[in-house]
């Protein structure tokens, strides 16, 4: 049977619902959301972010979506869990947020709007509203945190082909190196995992959401790897070096991730050692994903780890981030978020070291806090012996 990517209209009518209740509470006759991620979030509507504003506007009673005339089509065939209202382009004679106003009518109110607007736009709010009172909320940012049981569901098989792309690069990888063919480069790597991803969801699902990024990662190898986020070059991997293999995919618009480092040939002592402490302090991270701990507490215990083992040098991030519609969004796994980790929260799990002439040592997995506790939703083998491609 066929895994089903989109959500139907009962998921949506429960959201907003439940932002409902949120505005109700904070005393908000409007919410703008303008973002392309929180209207992929509470209507379905998945599109390419321009100039042109597209935003959900949800009262009390209605759910209207602004969009440009180029969208009007695109979104009928979405099934957009919103109303349209359509202007025909930007800037506008007729400009969209006065097209948007005459349909709501007057608004005397708060206005609210996500964190992310631009300063220019919230101010045009004030403008088209001049009687009703305009500021920022994190309401839905914040909402977004908590994964109703159908998001876990499409990260859950996010994480699936999120390993099963790093499997694929395995085999590309060692398939060139046993038969004595030119190692493939970063590039070709990229390409092939990708297209190994889309090829899962065009066999195996029906109805797949298209979101901007359905499938990629970051892959570099060598001494490279100890850039963080190196972008990919056309440098083909080389025998007795690590590479790094991270890769995502969202289903459904949801994210999921999984990465691991590997030694292709034979590892020096140095690949060793660092890859043990960064494995080790990669399952403390994970480990402290518990519900009713926070963020920071997790970071800390995994850094600690670290930095006494003598790696501060080579620590240059935290320990990790939610995800959801984003491949990054809050909550942080950093000491600096004291958010109450809560079931129903997706981080990643991936500190690392970064060995200048060396290389990076890096593994993340994608984790559902529970509450029983952590759960990896993704499994990809770990341990040295298992990445060791000889």
């Amino acid at each position: 049977m066929a895994f089903v990517q989109r959500l139907g209209p009962e998921f949506y009518e429960k959201v907003q619902r439940d932002i409902r209740a949120g505005m109700a509470a904070a005393g908000i006759d409007l919410l703008l959301l303008d973002a392309a991620d929180d209207v992929l979030y509470t209507t379905g509507f998945a599109f390419r972010p321009n100039e042109r504003p597209i935003a959900l506007a949800l009262t009390a009673q209605s759910a209207f979506l602004l969009i440009p005339e180029l969208e009007r089509d695109y979104a009928l065939s979405q099934k957009v869990a919103a109303d349209s209202v359509v202007y025909f382009e930007f800037p506008g004679v007729d400009r969209p947020f006065d097209v948007l106003a005459r349909a709501l009518g007057p608004i005397r109110g708060t206005i609210a709007h996500g964190y992310g607007m631009s300063v220019g736009r919230a101010a045009e709010l004030a403008t088209t509203w001049p009687d009703a009172h305009v500021i920022p909320t994190g309401m839905v940012t914040t909402m977004r945190q908590i994964k109703y049981p159908e998001e876990v569901r499409l990260h859950r098989e996010a994480g699936r082909i999120s390993d099963a792309m790093v499997q694929s690069g395995v085999d590309l990888v060692t398939e060139a190196f046993r038969s004595g063919k030119p190692l493939p480069s970063e590039i070709e790597l990229e390409r092939h995992v990708v297209r190994h991803a889309l090829d899962i969801m065009a066999n195996e699902h029906e109805d797949v959401l298209h979101v901007a990024t359905l499938a990629g990662g970051l892959i570099n190898g060598g001494v490279k790897s100890a850039f963080p986020h190196g972008i990919e070059s056309a440098r083909r991997l080389e025998p007795n070096e690590i590479f790094i293999l991270s890769l995502g995919c969202r289903v459904g618009g949801r994210a999921s991730e999984s990465e691991r480092t590997f030694v292709l040939g034979t590892p020096s002592k140095e690949h060793e050692t660092y890859y043990r402490i960064a494995q080790e302090g990669q399952r403390i991270g994970t480990a402290g994903l518990i519900a009713g701990e926070t963020c920071a507490s997790a970071d800390v215990a995994a850094l600690s780890y670290l930095h006494g083992q003598g790696m501060t040098p080579f620590v240059k991030h935290r320990v990790g981030h939610g995800m959801g519609v984003a491949f990054h969004e809050s909550p942080w796994v950093e000491a600096g978020d004291q958010t109450l980790l809560k079931p129903g929260m997706v981080c990643s799990s991936e500190p690392g070291l970064y060995v200048p002439g060396v290389g990076g040592f890096r593994l993340a997995d994608t984790v559902l806090v529970t509450a029983d506790g952590p759960e990896s939703l993704t499994v990809y083998p770990r341990n040295f012996e298992d990445i060791v491609l000889a």
